[in-house]
């Protein structure tokens, strides 16, 4: 009998889903033994259930072709089978928050990808690098839930990968008034050219709810937890405008900063290079060996070159220099689906197993 974790993907079908599967292919503590979806895949073998809408360029892994599909709404049964669960699922915000919330009170840990419980006072919404100290949190949620090993853990927004950590690493020199524009991949939508080919050659210029989320979610994830809950940082503002580009994969963004304490473009790139946190001090599975690297050249960095850096876990920034207007301007690039979504949730779900908030049954 294997030693992993028993793993159980929630929204297993979709596209995050499906990298949650691709991910966890071979991991060395997690292993998919549970898949749910739909009422209309129930029944169904994985294979079966995908048909061929399967989006990723890794062809399915074999280990999980012949899994039959579970209804999603059945939530005592799925949980029976698992130690912890995953979450992807495609519904309306209120049903999200509603079903992680019975997962979790079946004492099964929720990982989720979803933004429903983002905003959940005493849910920790976790960069692994970033404040893995959010996770304490997690006992005061399990005494609303009234559970003693079932809790609801997020990740935050795609959008916000490519410049939180950044500034993150630049806190010594207080930043406080941030410009981020986002030139966001049609992956993030779910979407590839072929479900989307009015996206070929095209860019709109709204993404429904992601300026608010990509000028907010970083508050949270400087925050504090005060009595029980994560109160948002309120020492720097960001303002954002978000956009689609016809990119399969890769949010790139623009960002002006202004600091308080005015760095030379040396310290700026030397913070950002020697970043590093837990899941690197730990060495995490997923952990990329370093999170965020600089590139000198000036075309850097770019979406074919750079978005798979350290197998699309880690953050590429290029193009630093002084504005005159702001202090500082650069580009970063994350990889949206894996860093922005299943890695991302992926990363946290190893920092609870070593924090021992996740364990077996």
């Amino acid at each position: 009998m294997s030693d992993k974790l028993k793993v159980g993907i929630l929204g297993g079908t979709g596209m995050v889903g499906q990298r949650f599967i691709s991910l966890l292919d071979g991991h060395p503590w997690f292993e998919v033994t549970e898949i749910a979806a739909s009422p209309r895949s129930a029944g169904m073998t994985y294979e079966e259930a995908v048909g061929n809408r399967w989006k990723l360029e890794k062809p399915m892994p074999e280990g999980v072709k012949k899994i039959v599909v579970r209804n999603v709404n059945e939530v005592e049964e799925v949980a029976s089978h698992v130690d912890f669960v995953f979450s992807a699922v495609d519904m309306s915000k209120d049903e999200i928050k509603k079903i992680e919330e019975e997962y979790a009170k079946t004492e099964t840990p929720v990982v989720s990808n979803n933004s429903a419980h983002r905003w959940t006072p005493d849910v920790p919404m976790v960069v692994p690098e970033i404040n893995p100290q959010h996770m304490k949190v997690i006992e005061f949620q399990k005494k609303r839930l009234g559970t003693t090993r079932g809790f609801i853990a997020v990740k935050p927004n795609c959008s916000i990968q490519s410049y939180a950590p950044v500034l993150t690493a630049w806190k010594e020199f207080e930043p406080y008034e941030v410009i981020a524009s986002t030139y966001q991949a049609i992956s993030g939508a779910g979407k590839t050219f072929k479900d989307w080919p009015e996206m070929q050659a095209n860019i709109i210029p709204f993404i429904s709810g992601e300026e608010e989320k990509s000028e907010k979610e970083p508050l949270r994830l400087w925050g504090e937890i005060k009595d029980g809950v994560i109160v948002p940082a309120d020492n720097i503002k960001i303002t954002s405008q978000c956009i689609r580009v016809p990119i399969l994969y890769g949010h790139t963004a623009t960002v002006f900063v202004k600091f308080k304490k005015k760095p030379t473009k040396e310290q700026l790139i030397q913070k950002i290079n020697e970043f590093s946190g837990i899941p690197q001090e730990l060495k995490l599975p997923s952990a990329p060996k370093q999170y965020i690297q600089y590139l000198e050249e000036d075309n850097r960095p770019q979406v074919q070159l750079d978005v798979n850096y350290e197998n699309g876990m880690g953050i590429s920034v290029g193009r630093l220099r002084e504005d005159s207007v702001y202090d500082y301007k650069f580009v970063g690039l994350s990889h949206n689906t894996i860093r922005g979504a299943a890695g991302g949730a992926v990363l946290c779900a190893e920092l609870l197993k070593a924090q021992g908030y996740i364990t077996k049954k």
